[in-house]
């Protein structure tokens, strides 16, 4: 609990480093977008690069209902800074307009992910949408990840309550929509299922859960690992090294052992891509 809290505490940035360029990622979301984004700030400051992360949120929100929401230019996001909820209501629209952003990234609903009839013709319209109105964004796709082995979610019925079936399906959809229109991938789902293997985080075996419900990521573990997957993707080599400074003191070393795992297999998967 200690560390959980610590990591959301503000994190000293050094002079040097306050006027450096803010990179701005905006992410048209759900509440795996909200996974992502938790850490994803705090945790960028530790290597010297500032951003400004705004999730938009609407829990579950598919493709198909960000599409319509443009179309309707729907004030129904809750927008989300920096990992923390600020109680706002906007559209598309507004959060566009509120920045010249550098990434902007979204995502399949978790549910519907394995399912590639239920990405189009949303995801089409989407990319073409943001690449006429943020020409100069970097437009990305966010691979989320497969329910855990016991979920109890209902739609995990739909890919027999198998991890496997569901990760390969929404595995081999992400990177076909990712090639069709030319957008960098993001591989959350393979950087989870590749912890998985390891005996920490196998829940067949014992292990720990990267989830903390069966589909949402575990609070610090799994939301670690997605924003390390994010800084890995985005920004290279200049995110290698993750400082564990801003951990709680009094954490065991097993916690930041555990954490260095983690990073390092983040890295190891967005690198070798």
């Amino acid at each position: 609990f200690l560390i959980l809290m610590t990591l959301k505490a503000t994190v000293p940035v050094p002079v040097e480093r306050r006027i450096m360029k803010v990179y701005k990622i905006l992410v048209i979301g759900n509440s795996f977008g909200e996974d992502a984004t938790h850490f994803l700030h705090d945790l960028a400051l530790t290597r010297g690069i500032n951003t400004k992360v705004v999730n938009l949120y609407i829990g579950g929100c598919s493709l198909e209902r960000h599409w319509r929401n443009i179309e309707n230019e729907a004030k129904d996001y809750e927008y989300q800074l920096n990992g923390r909820a600020t109680g706002n209501k906007v559209s598309i629209q507004d959060a566009l307009a509120e920045e010249k952003w550098d990434y902007i990234v979204t995502q399949q609903s978790s549910h519907d992910s394995g399912w590639l009839d239920t990405y189009e013709p949303f995801m089409g319209w989407i990319a073409e949408y943001i690449k006429k109105e943020a020409p100069w964004a970097k437009f990305m796709l966010q691979e989320t990840w497969a329910y855990e082995v016991d979920s109890k979610h209902d739609c995990f019925a739909r890919y027999h309550r198998d991890q496997d079936e569901m990760y390969q399906k929404l595995r081999a959809n992400y990177y076909k929509e990712a090639q069709k229109y030319g957008l960098d991938l993001i591989p959350c789902g393979d950087v989870i299922q590749t912890l998985r293997k390891e005996k920490e985080f196998n829940v067949r075996e014992g292990g720990i859960s990267l989830c903390r419900d069966g589909f949402h990521m575990n609070y610090l573990y799994g939301r670690y690992a997605l924003a390390c997957t994010w800084l890995a993707k985005i920004f290279g080599e200049e995110a290698g090294k993750i400082s564990n400074e801003f951990l709680a003191e009094s954490a065991c070393m097993q916690d930041f052992a555990l954490l260095g795992k983690i990073r390092k297999i983040a890295e190891q998967v967005c690198w070798n891509k």
